[in-house]
């Protein structure tokens, strides 16, 4: 059987406020219409569908008919929740979208109450299980382990053990003679970072080793880093990567989806397709003359702007008049006056919030990494909507 893997859809994600919308509908477009020419016997979409946890009303309609569209291709349609995503909203849309033949699962849930979803491939017959596992909070996972693997909630286990027990009752599901799948949204230790993930929520205690899938799968299809990319272990183990870069950290990755052929008896073949639908990030460094004389190599890119010269007034609007798709404007460290901060020379906005925190705990002499992690999980907690 074949099925499509694609992840990290970021759908309403602006940029330096930049409404993206029009470009991620053309992106969508362009993975339905691989689905429709691939015909492919099911869509596995492994989270992060949306940037925030409360999506535009725009942002849901797209993603709403981009699910229908997919489906309308006469595939399997599964969906899962990923960090980004609001996943007591995905569950309550969940007997809404079942009805039109997708799958769309929020919470971590049983083998026999949707954590396993089944079905007969429509191109060989053959039985296909997919265990769907969207992404657990530290806090979440406590409870998920408690609920469907029977790990007490007083033992303290790790938070890659609970998810290792979670994925074990999961893989209960699958049987004999059958495709079976994984399709998750967490980070694998070792995998690399595509640059625009939220970093609470993927490092610190949320590395899960790849050796947790064992050898059962016949591939495990992941979400949440966006970087194109395979992990060694015993199944094979992918990421998709986001279809479009979702910001300046991402401009060198190649966006794609992966096809993958697999049948009981034989090795899955993953097959990389390029998506070009969606703008090109360039990052630009010259003086306001050069950069205006290379205006029309830079088409349609949206354009990260450092400036070899001093700064000025009027210098920003110079920029903007001559390259209206230079979304940020900074002076090249080399030219720009020192700006003492507790992080050296970078300036605060371009440090995260845990490398803040670092800093301040460095101030105050606080050397208690048990404290970092906390100020991490916290701020899970609370941007993680779940």
């Amino acid at each position: 059987m074949k099925f499509l893997h694609t992840s990290d859809w970021h759908i309403g994600k602006t940029l330096k406020g930049r409404n993206r919308l029009d470009e991620q509908r053309a992106v969508l477009g362009e993975i339905v219409r691989i689905a429709r020419d691939g015909r492919f016997d099911a869509i596995l979409v492994a989270g992060d569908l949306y940037e925030t946890s409360a999506p535009s009303a725009a942002a849901q309609e797209l993603v709403v008919r981009a699910l229908m569209a997919l489906r309308e291709t006469g595939a399997e349609v599964l969906a899962i929740a990923g960090n980004h995503d609001h996943a007591a909203t995905f569950e309550a849309y969940r007997p809404l979208l079942k009805a039109a033949g997708i799958q769309l699962t929020g919470d971590p849930r049983p083998v026999h109450d949707g954590g396993v979803v089944s079905f007969d491939a429509r191109s060989t017959g053959e039985r296909v299980n997919v265990a769907v596992l969207p992404f657990l909070s530290q806090r979440y996972a406590v409870r998920a382990a408690e609920l469907l693997a029977g790990t007490p909630a007083d033992n303290v286990g790790e938070y890659d053990q609970r998810v290792r027990d979670i994925l074990e009752h999961l893989k209960s599901g699958f049987t004999p003679g059958a495709v079976n799948l994984v399709m998750a949204h967490l980070t694998v230790t070792g995998g690399t970072m595509g640059g625009g993930e939220r970093a609470a929520q993927s490092i610190f205690e949320y590395h899960v080793p790849a050796t947790a899938f064992g050898a059962d799968p016949h591939y495990v299809a992941l979400g949440h880093l966006h970087r194109r990319q395979s992990l060694p272990a015993a199944c094979p183990v992918h990421y998709s990567g986001s279809p479009f870069a979702v910001d300046f950290g991402e401009q060198d990755n190649t966006s794609v989806v992966l096809s993958v052929e697999v049948s009981p008896a034989t090795p899955a073949k993953i097959t990389d397709i390029p998506l070009t639908a969606g703008r090109k990030l360039r990052t630009v460094h010259g003086t306001v003359a050069e950069l205006i004389a290379r205006a029309g190599e830079f088409g349609e890119d949206y354009l990260r702007v450092y400036l070899r010269e001093a700064t000025r007034a009027g210098l920003r609007e110079e920029i903007q008049e001559a390259l209206p798709n230079a979304l940020e404007i900074r002076i090249d460290p080399e030219f720009a006056a020192p700006v003492p901060t507790s992080g050296g020379d970078r300036a605060i906005a371009d440090r995260s919030p845990g490398e803040l925190f670092a800093s301040y705990c460095a101030e105050r002499t606080v050397d208690d990494k048990r404290v970092q992690a906390l100020f991490a999980r916290l701020h899970d907690e609370e941007t993680s909507g779940v």
